[in-house]
């Protein structure tokens, strides 16, 4: 699995943690939003479309991502196609949700409620969030029904979408200039996207 660790300014001192605690999960990390000492003023609305980019590149397989409460980025993130995005706020609210939801995208809460041990708490959201084939269901007598509103609820995604392309088009200079010059995001996309027409829009090749 290859999870993109996308960050914006708000957040970016929390950078470090997050990728810290992603070393307990067997995966291939990429940090390709805002680093702690990087450049760059990445704020939800653009860290939102860049997750919606590295899923439907098929560069990621999952994003985490997140804010100061964690609600903006979840909102952002939530409006694109393919992209099932969750708040979670603790390692409860991480289980049930890959086991519930099966979803690709997480926004963590990053300033609100990060106290001491905040670190620690992200290593147990991370243990749980990863811990068991999403879409096992909970309790097991609903997993039958809640794997079918699954489905379901990716066919009204899909209906209810335009194409990232079209998207991109259709987006602000103020939205896309800044997620095509981010240099770690864009060679991301680059090396592991197979979507080619995206790959072009955003990498300009």
């Amino acid at each position: 699995m290859r999870i993109a660790v996308i960050n914006e300014f708000s957040a970016r001192d929390k950078n470090p943690f997050i990728i810290d605690a992603l070393g307990c999960v067997q995966a291939d990390v990429h940090n390709v939003g805002m680093t702690a000492e990087g450049d760059g003023n990445l704020t939800y609305l653009h860290t939102g479309l860049m997750a919606a980019v590295a899923l439907n590149s098929g560069a990621a397989d999952f994003v985490v991502g997140g804010c100061g409460t964690g609600q903006g980025f979840m909102m952002s993130a939530a409006q694109y196609p393919g992209v099932f995005c969750g708040l979670v706020v603790d390692s409860l609210d991480a289980w049930l949700f890959s086991q519930i939801n099966a979803g690709n995208c997480v926004s963590l809460r990053l300033n609100q409620g990060f106290g001491w041990a905040g670190e620690v708490q992200l290593r147990h959201v991370f243990q749980n969030l990863f811990r068991d084939e999403p879409g096992g269901g909970y309790p097991p007598s609903r997993s039958e029904s809640q794997r079918a509103s699954r489905a379901t609820l990716g066919c009204v995604n899909a209906a209810t979408h335009k194409t990232m392309t079209q998207i991109l088009d259709a987006l602000d200079a103020s939205i896309v200039g800044p997620v095509c010059a981010h240099r770690p995001f864009v060679e991301f996309i680059a090396r592991f996207g197979v979507d080619e027409d995206l790959k072009r829009k955003v990498c300009g090749a």
